[in-house]
């Protein structure tokens, strides 16, 4: 039996979640897309009557939060040491409870290649890959490919590679955002992602752009981007989709939210491409359309992701508040 989420279901409501610190900026590469992700947050949070602040990371973090004595951390970073686990480190080591994942969970997720060999140990299937580090004989690299950053997101960096003399130029671009590169055997094919909250899995999205691929522009800034929810899959086929999703997320031990990206070849294989621990929260960002599809509009949303942030004690991590989310879900 469904139920209509109920904002003031425990806690005695806005109150209870005390001083909320978001985190946004920093100075990655993504610093553009998190400061309209944490500034949609803090609206959101300012119009449900949350005691809120903003703070940009890219200077004097732990200062800031010394100052300001948050109570709990709703991270909207993207990329950078917002999303790989050091900014986790740093509230743990200062007792703050935060959205997301945990320190190891965010390095993983933030490591393609670490998250591949995951995947691969057991039996999930993820497009065939190399680690490019140096020189590197391109002769010996499948071709089509994607190139992209090892530990990079939002499609920085990446190319798709459809001949064998674009690959220098592309290994180059994508060694720009640092010096592991991942070469990944192209999947021909319809791109979905699979929006994970709270231990559920969410409706799936198609992508369809014009593009040469779903790259930065195509995410972030066009207006002629496609998005199919419901994604155009049998019954069947979805369940299996949402399912592999979940269990990729939960194999590198995330927790909280996220979103999986899989691509699907022509003869109807599943591959995971990669898990973002802390996914876009813009007006073109993808969590928040399969949420509202799942019944919850962007307030709730947000305040069932601040509400399920937990606290440490002695090592274990305490889960918050459960929200009652009207969805259909996979378990």
């Amino acid at each position: 039996m469904s139920e209509q989420f109920d904002r003031d279901e425990q806690g005695g409501g806005m109150d209870a979640l005390g001083r909320v610190a978001v985190l946004y900026g920093g100075t990655s590469a993504e610093r553009q897309v998190s400061l309209h992700s944490g500034g949609r947050i803090h609206a959101a949070l300012q119009s449900l009557g949350v005691d809120s602040i903003l703070i940009d990371t890219e200077d004097g973090l732990i200062s800031q939060l010394q100052t300001i004595k948050p109570d709990r951390v709703f991270l909207a970073l993207h990329g950078g040491d917002g999303e790989d686990g050091t900014v986790q480190g740093v509230l743990e080591y200062m007792g703050i409870p935060y959205t997301g994942s945990g320190v190891k969970a965010s390095a993983l997720a933030m490591d393609k290649y670490r998250s591949k060999l995951i995947w691969q140990s057991i039996g999930l299937p993820t497009p065939e890959y190399q680690l490019v580090t140096g020189d590197v004989d391109i002769d010996d690299l499948p071709v089509p490919c994607f190139v992209k950053p090892n530990q990079e997101g939002s499609s920085i960096g990446m190319t798709r590679v459809n001949t064998r003399d674009q690959l220098a130029d592309a290994i180059r671009k994508a060694a720009d955002h640092g010096e592991q590169v991942l070469v990944e055997r192209l999947i021909e094919g319809a791109e979905f992602t699979v929006a994970i909250l709270n231990g559920s899995a969410l409706p799936a999205i198609r992508l369809e752009t014009d593009n040469v691929f779903y790259d930065y522009e195509a995410k972030y800034l066009s207006d002629g981007t496609r998005y199919h929810l419901p994604c155009g899959l049998s019954e069947e086929k979805e369940c299996e989709l949402r399912e592999l999703a979940l269990r990729a997320f939960n194999s590198l031990g995330c927790r909280g939210w996220g979103r999986v990206d899989v691509m699907q070849d022509g003869e109807g294989q599943f591959w995971l491409l990669e898990v973002n621990t802390i996914p876009g929260m813009t007006d073109h960002s993808l969590v928040p359309m399969a949420a509202r599809a799942s019944g919850l509009e962007f307030e709730d949303l947000v305040l069932a992701l601040l509400q399920a942030s937990g606290q440490q004690e002695n090592g274990t991590w305490k889960p918050g508040y459960t929200p009652r989310i009207e969805m259909a879900v996979t378990d």
